[in-house]
């Protein structure tokens, strides 16, 4: 069923594209009814409009918090003109109904605070888009065009799906200014509040499947916080899926939490497999290749600087990348990557943003936490042996330290001359994380670094790293074998720092 649009009511925070939508409104014969506000604009448009408070019999008060609350307006809102009780009604009381609002709110989540709570457009929003039988609600302002398309089109009518359309959207909206009130009200400090109410819309780009073919997935974004994701450029004609989203995001992080040098992080499976740190990014990405180059093929190689001809070129002969993503790439750099990895999806990215919390769906609900990082800084960091870090052991700890965090529990990352030589991830057993670590290693550890996420539980640990060669240990301490753990150490000449913090990632 098509509705006539005869009567409008205009009440917008946002003016932009009114005028224009307004013309076109009056010149299909509709009757502009608008607050004072919107009116003036109408009026000073050249456009004929009945002000609010002529319908009402009633003038704005309370410094424009009541307007639009009253039985005229909302009684013309919410009639069920199939009803004939809602149509007598509407005779008995002199309310003529509306076929169209446009209305959106004032900007809460721009300048918060509580005059800036809106009221009345909520309450327009919602009984438009619960009556949507009858009146088309429309909330934004890029909305406006399909609206004057579809009425120029049809007579001045509009069609019930563009109205049940525009209603889920408008309930949408209310529910996401909702949410952000709620937060706000909270308070900043209280980042584990009693109520979390999460507003979230579908990205544009569609996944086609999830983590396994039978699997659907989309991406969804927080409305009003939009992450680097969504101004993202992608190079190429391949959409990315889902575990694309999952595997870019992780070696997005890691690659911007390695310090200042030219950094390259490769990661398979949200799990690095290879991080150089280089005097340039060709060099970067040499080093983070030969970590493991096997299980560096359909991996996500990031970047923390733009990438310039000569890593392309040290990137051609190398195994196939699912997704390259950067900050940027030199004029020409593109084109020559995608002329010999045509499948390779090319990012163009802004740095990653640290989110406020982090959600892991759990049965009827989340498990929430704050967000893991680097709370403990190096100088904090307390050598328990005998033997200290020597300078270039202390730079290869910290990489280590900063990777291991990156890598699925339990993990052990060794590395040497700014280059990650060696990843254990994912193991129920810290030394079996570190033997798979020595294996890729393959002799390269020597004189090098190591670093867990978790503390030793037992000596073994130590052990296993001195054997794949290294002469520096990075753990969080904190277990109750310490003593022996450092004994240990002492006794096999190798330097080891507590952090005091620990990384566990699952």
């Amino acid at each position: 069923m098509r509705t006539k649009v005869k009567r409008a009511l205009l009440s917008v925070y946002d003016k932009t594209g009114l005028e224009p939508l307004a013309r076109v409104l009056h010149d299909l014969g509709v009757e502009l009814v608008s607050s004072s506000n919107t009116a003036a604009a109408i009026v000073a448009a050249g456009l004929p409009v009945t002000p609010l408070s002529d319908v009402t019999g009633f003038p704005e008060i309370l410094g424009h918090r009541v307007v639009t609350l009253h039985p005229r307006v909302h009684g013309g809102l919410l009639a069920d003109l199939g009803n004939p009780e809602h149509l007598d009604d509407l005779k008995q009381h002199d309310i003529a109904p509306f076929e169209l609002v446009v209305s959106n709110l004032y900007p809460f989540r721009e300048r918060p605070g509580i005059e800036t709570i809106d009221i009345g457009g909520p309450a327009l929003t919602r009984a438009s888009a619960k009556n949507h039988e009858w009146v088309t609600i429309v909330t934004a302002i890029d909305q406006y065009d399909t609206l004057i398309a579809e009425l120029q089109a049809n007579d001045g009518t509009v069609g019930a799906d563009t109205r049940r359309a525009f209603a889920i959207q408008a309930f949408a909206r209310t529910a996401a200014y909702d949410a952000a009130v709620v937060e706000w009200m909270q308070g900043d400090d209280d980042v584990l509040p009693q109520h979390l109410v999460l507003a979230l819309e579908r990205a544009d780009e569609q996944l086609r499947y999830g983590e396994n073919p039978h699997q659907q997935a989309a991406r969804y974004r927080e409305v009003g916080a939009p992450g680097f994701w969504d101004s993202a450029v992608k190079h190429g004609n391949f959409a990315l899926s889902y575990l694309n989203y999952y595997d870019a995001e992780a070696a997005w992080r890691l690659v911007h939490d390695l310090g200042s040098e030219a950094a390259c992080a490769i990661v398979k499976h949200a799990n690095p497999c290879g991080v150089g740190v280089a005097g340039s990014l060709s060099e970067a990405y040499r080093l983070a290749l030969e970590c493991d180059d096997k299980s560096a093929f359909g991996g996500i190689v990031a970047f923390n600087r733009v990438v310039d001809q000569a890593t392309v070129d040290e990137m051609i002969p190398a195994p196939q990348a699912d997704v390259v993503i950067a900050p940027g790439y030199a004029p020409g750099v593109v084109d020559s990557l995608l002329a010999k990895r045509k499948r390779t999806r090319v990012l163009e990215a802004q740095p990653p943003e640290r989110p406020r919390r982090n959600f892991r769906q759990s049965s009827g609900g989340f498990l929430v936490q704050v967000p893991d990082h680097f709370a403990a800084a190096r100088d904090t960091w307390r050598v328990v042996t005998r033997v200290a870090p020597t300078a270039d052991q202390w730079r290869d700890l910290e990489l280590a330290w900063r990777i291991c965090a990156y890598v699925k529990s339990n993990s052990v990352v060794l590395v040497a001359d700014g280059q990650a030589v060696g990843i254990g991830a994912g193991q129920q057993s810290r030394v079996d994380a570190g033997e798979i670590a020595a294996r890729k290693a393959s002799g390269r550890a020597k004189g090098g670094a190591s670093a867990t996420d978790g503390f030793y539980p037992f000596p073994d640990g130590v052990e296993a790293a001195v054997a794949a060669g290294v002469a520096a240990v990075a753990q969080p301490g904190g277990g109750m074998n310490d003593d022996a753990v450092i004994e240990v150490a002492d006794k096999m000449g190798i330097a080891m720092v507590f952090t005091g913090e620990r990384h566990f990632l699952h």
